[in-house]
Parts: C-alpha cells; structure tokens; sequence
C-alpha cells in the first residue's frame, strides 16, 4: 500500500519513522518520496510531528495486528494531525465512530482520505480532538483496568462479563473496558471504546 499509494502521488512525501518489526526492509518502498528513517527517540518525535500533515498508520491487517490498540492515535491526535488508518479495531471504535480518523483499506480509498485531510479545516478537527483526549489519560484507563482486575479475580466461575454500572474512584464510569474470560484460567483484555 505505501508504494502504491508513494506512486499514485509522488508529490507527497511519506515520512517512515519507527524500527521494522517482522518486515524485511527489501520489502518497503525504495520510491524517492518514501522516507525510512528508522528508530527515533520519543524526544525527536514532536520535531517531525511538527513537520507533518496527516498522521497515517498503513497497518497491515493480519494476525498480528488484530488485536492492537495503536498509541499512534492519540498521539497524533494530540499533535494537531487528522488521522488516517486502515480498518484496526481500537482505531475505527472509537476514533473512526466519533469522526476522529479516516478508516481507509485500499490505495484509492487511501489517496481520498488524505486527501480528505489535507483540505479539512485542521481548527475543527483539533476542537474534537482535543474534548476526546480530555476524557482520557493513563491514570483512568489504570483505575478502568484495576476495577476489572479485582473483579475478574472475585468473579464467580463461568462469569464472562464485569457489571457495565461500574464506576472508578474518580467517578468515571466503566463501559471504556471489557475482560473476556474463556474458562476459569486465561482471558483476553480488549476494548470496546473510551
């Protein structure tokens, strides 16, 4: 999708930042609009964020990418940046449903949704952005997780779902975050939204 999408707009300049997991370098686009850069320090990231127009997250959709939860989100959210993705579960539910990124799958609905974002007022988008990341931090998704760590450990046998009515000792209500147990001994966290 990178070449493709590196060929179709090759006045576009895609900027690749981060270290290559399970991909053969070969493998990624040599065009000269493609930029590898590799691992950078989280000190640097906010200079090239800076830099940037859209936040894209071109992953693959596969086994190993079924069940993460992209950080990038809502840190280019964070930066000013509209985000465009392709179809991950914790990209589309919540930041797609709430209109926070492009959900794109194929190079032409790819090239539409940047483009979409290079001509989209950034001041609205930042707006909604901004109310979104407000209601979320690090310290209430662990207060979320720790109510559902002690209930999965006093639930009865069989139990596969915590009460939704939950709330945290901030007040935040607990429907961000659901534990699925298969059987008594081994679960899977995973969520449902923020």
């Amino acid at each position: 999708m990178i070449d493709s999408v590196a060929a179709q707009r090759p006045d576009w300049q895609i900027v690749l930042v981060g270290p290559l997991a399970k991909i053969d370098p070969t493998h990624i686009s040599q065009r000269p609009n493609v930029h590898q850069l590799g691992l950078k320090a989280y000190a640097e990231l906010p200079a090239y964020l800076g830099g940037w127009d859209v936040g894209w997250m071109p992953f693959a959709r596969n086994e190993a990418t079924a069940f993460i939860s992209p950080t990038k989100t809502p840190e280019y959210l964070a930066a000013g940046l509209p985000v465009v993705s392709t179809s991950i579960h914790d990209v589309i539910n919540p930041y797609g449903r709430l209109g926070l990124a492009r959900i794109a799958d194929s190079v032409a609905d790819t090239v539409a949704a940047v483009e979409a974002a290079l001509n989209a007022g950034r001041a609205a988008d930042r707006e909604a952005a901004d109310a979104f990341l407000a209601t979320s931090s690090w310290d209430r998704t662990w207060a979320a997780m720790a109510v559902l760590i002690d209930w999965a450990a006093a639930a009865p046998q069989g139990a596969t779902r915590p009460p939704r009515a939950q709330t945290a000792t901030d007040g935040a209500r607990l429907t961000d975050l659901s534990i699925e147990l298969a059987g008594s001994s081994s679960g899977r966290m995973g969520r449902d939204g923020l």
